[in-house]
């Protein structure tokens, strides 16, 4: 459809709407693509689409779909032979994890016996791929990490790691906490260069021996690596080195098992957004209160209490609207702002929607067409840069769609005429819509001329329409009425406002008999109108109260049956209870005859009595009337647990991943790092989160003591700069991201000296003020590398 149409009747906005439900990168994709269509058979299929989800979003809450991102460059990198980093197989792993839920969901669904359309046809199209998933799962975690499972190798290393840094830190606890702690800055451990290193006042560096591997900004304090820990150091330092190894090549392998299915991921991901995109449809459709709406090849178009979609759905007054079954045009007459042009916006922003597969805010029964071009002259076109005036403008743009437009084309024109003397306006329009009329188009034209009121009853296949007025109030109500014109209420305004009746009078006097008829007729019409409106509100009233009766009646008979299966049922229970205590007796008699038998030589026949006691037996009734409920059993066996089903371990409040079951009501638990046995009934099953904050490597004791900003007011500039010194190192080794600095704004003597300090630190990454509200140059937010 021609841009200018979409543009004005403000179609990007509905795509911004829906943009909101989007969770996927493949879903975003869709929506931007999203625009109206022609053919009928894709448009009924995307409105299946739609109804589907609408139907997933009312019984289950919607299709369960986690924040997935775009891996299309990933598989394009592997198809070029590359290898994928932690995050990128980490996006692949969600990926496949999420294929294996939505086919389980959607299997829930069918065994649910709940029926759809459309979307089942695509589960078939998803592939499950569960080695490599159980493997990525196994070796990544969501947030890119390698866990120590990726192999035995890497988890080997990291122990040795963790074995060779608590050695060094006992080693140089011994300087911190011993004698030699008078000759530190302060007690603490920190590191430079990657290596373990103690903060040694400048004076006595020779103290320790070992080597210099950073000094403070006054020069006061050197960072020293004693001797004695050089070789401890160099050891982590080649243990860290054979990790890095060791990580790249799990990156390399997992991304070398992956690299032969990039095709089947890629469609998995496309159907993954899919499912988004028509669930944000759903989610829309819920929140602007839109429905289905049925497609008329003959464009026979009826909107019942049709809403504008951008509007406040609890003040736009809704309206019926209706074209092409009795009639192809409509023009629409009545005082400005009386919602002439927001009733056009509506026709063919509705249509466009319904083109799209999107539901419409319309009631239940509405109807749209299919046109293959949407034009719409609406709103202000005058362009100062095209030296073209307001009615300038507008013709060049009635030219332009005059050109193009065909018996499949919707023309809406706001004001058609204005801006030019009345007479000749109001004879151009008649002309415009006569030419649109000639060529089969659908129009829709609001109008101020009176000429056009006779217009709409003399010409075929058109009607008059006008915006309600109250008289009384001297409001519009913003009805929409079809087959009336618009009547003029410039005298009744007058007179209600207090203008003197002899100048009404006279006013009305100087009209043309003929715009008085028409106003009286008018008037009688609306008159006739109100009448019919008030009867069949009666009515309503009438309809609603039978409906309630029948409502009622129906529960009441509903109870009714519902009560006499439950007594049926405890008659039975009680009838084979006293069926089974005569089949006890019996059993005794029956012993007792067998007794005789055998001791007495009577005679009686053994079938006789398996007979009688068949016979007793039959007595007994079914209790059971009803049939298994196969909903109630699908929901019990959705909250079973499986193996990498995501779970939260109460107790510690932490989430794992089910490794594989121990006992009757154990599991083994993946948390982290760690393993554990978690009893059943301190898991919970949840679902995978997107985004989780950053892993922290390395934490020091001293990071639950440092805070994360410096309050530096009131303090001389050499102890302030020696504050911030030995801050800084304590926040590095706390492994903070990023710390405020409060230095006030004085004499700025403070703050710059803090800013050159800041930027001779390499472990800085940036920093910069903090924002107006939170102190502005006074305050200054760093973050680490």
């Amino acid at each position: 459809m021609n841009e200018k149409g979409l543009n004005t009747l403000e179609y990007q906005k509905v795509k911004q709407q829906i943009q909101a439900f989007i969770s996927t990168e493949s879903g975003q994709e869709e929506v931007n693509g999203l625009k109206p269509m022609i053919d009928l058979e894709k448009i009924q299929k995307d409105l299946d689409e739609t109804q589907d989800a609408v139907k997933i979003l009312r019984l289950r809450g919607g299709i369960p779909l986690p924040q997935l991102v775009n891996v299309k460059p990933h598989m394009k990198r592997l198809d070029m032979g590359a290898s994928l980093n932690g995050k990128e197989l980490a996006a692949v792993g969600r990926v496949l994890r999420t294929t294996n839920e939505i086919k389980l969901f959607f299997k829930d669904l069918a065994d649910s016996e709940i029926e759809l359309v459309r979307l089942f046809d695509w589960i078939d199209k998803l592939e499950n791929l569960p080695d490599i998933s159980r493997r990525l799962n196994q070796s990544i975690e969501n947030d890119g990490h390698i866990t120590d499972e990726a192999s035995p190798v890497l988890h080997n290393i990291r122990q040795n790691i963790l074995r060779s840094e608590s050695a060094i830190r006992a080693k140089l606890q011994e300087f911190t906490r011993g004698k030699s702690a008078k000759y530190l800055s302060e007690a603490l451990i920190t590191i430079r260069n990657e290596r373990y290193v103690i903060p040694v006042k400048a004076e006595y560096r020779g103290q320790f021996g070992g080597a210099v591997h950073d000094q403070s900004a006054t020069g006061q304090t050197l960072f020293i690596e004693p001797q004695a820990i050089v070789e401890m150091n160099n050891r982590l330092r080649e243990q860290q080195l054979a990790q890095a190894d060791e990580e790249r090549r799990i990156l390399a392998e997992l991304s070398e098992l992956i690299a032969p299915f990039t095709a089947e991921i890629l469609e998995n991901a496309y159907i993954l957004g899919h499912f988004d995109f028509v669930n944000a449809k759903a989610q829309y459709a819920s929140s602007i209160k839109a429905t289905e709406p049925t497609i008329s090849v003959e464009n026979d178009i009826f909107l019942r209490q049709a809403r504008h979609p951008l509007l406040d759905s609890k003040k736009v007054v809704a309206n019926d609207i209706m074209l092409g079954k009795d009639y192809q045009a409509i023009v629409v007459t009545g005082p400005n702002t009386g919602g002439k042009t927001i009733t056009l916006k509506t026709l063919g922003l509705i249509q466009m929607m319904g083109q799209s597969g999107l539901n419409i805010p319309t009631s239940e029964g509405s109807r749209i067409g299919i046109f293959e071009d949407i034009f719409a002259d609406i709103g202000d076109e005058q362009s100062i840069e095209q030296s073209l005036s307001t009615f300038s403008a507008h013709m060049t743009n009635i030219v332009s769609i005059l050109a193009n437009i065909n018996d499949r084309s919707l023309v809406l024109f706001d004001e058609l005429g204005a801006g030019t003397d009345p007479q000749e306006g109001a004879a151009l329009a008649i002309s415009i819509l006569d030419a649109v009329g000639a060529k089969g188009s659908y129009t829709v034209a609001t109008t101020h001329y009176p000429e056009l009121k006779a217009y709409g009853f003399n010409r075929a296949g058109t009607i008059n329409a006008s915006m309600e007025f109250d008289s009384v109030t001297l409001q519009p109500t913003y009805r929409l009425l079809i087959g009336i014109p618009g009547r003029s209420n410039a005298f009744d305004i007058s007179r209600k406002i207090g203008l003197d009746s002899a100048i009404v009078d006279q006013a009305q006097s100087l009209t043309d008999q003929d715009s008085q008829d028409l106003n009286e007729m008018i008037s009688d019409l609306m008159s006739k109108r109100k009448e019919a409106e008030d009867e069949a509100l009666a009515l309503q009233v009438q309809l609603t109260d039978a409906t309630k009766l029948h409502d009622d009646l129906a529960k009441e008979y509903g109870d009714f049956v519902t009560q006499r299966e439950s007594m049926t049922n405890k008659a039975k229970e009680k009838a084979n209870d006293i069926v089974a205590d005569a089949e006890i007796d019996a059993d005794k008699i029956i012993k007792k005859i067998r007794q005789m038998q055998i001791t007495q030589g009577q005679a009686i026949k053994e079938h006789k009595l398996i007979d009688a006691k068949s016979q007793l037996s039959q007595m007994h009734q079914p209790t059971d009337a009803l049939k298994k409920n196969k909903v109630l059993q699908r929901a019990k066996s959705k909250q079973e647990f499986r193996v990498n089903d995501d779970v939260l371990v109460k107790t510690y409040g932490q989430q794992g991943v089910l490794v594989k079951k121990m006992s009757k009501t154990e599991w083994e638990v993946q948390l982290g790092i760690l393993k554990m046995k978690i009893s059943e009934d301190d898991l919970q099953k949840v679902h995978v989160e997107s985004d989780k904050k950053d892993r922290t490597v390395f934490k020091n004791a001293a990071s639950t003591s440092t805070s994360t900003s410096l309050d530096l007011r009131g303090q001389r500039y050499d102890d302030a700069m020696s504050q911030v010194d030995q801050y800084i190192d304590s926040v590095l080794l706390a492994g903070y991201a990023s710390v405020t600095i409060v230095h006030g704004k004085g004499t700025g003597a403070l703050r710059t000296g803090i800013t050159d300090y800041l930027k001779a630190n390499r472990h800085v990454k940036s920093f910069e003020f903090a924002a107006p509200n939170a102190g502005g140059n006074g305050a200054t937010i760093v973050h680490f590398k």
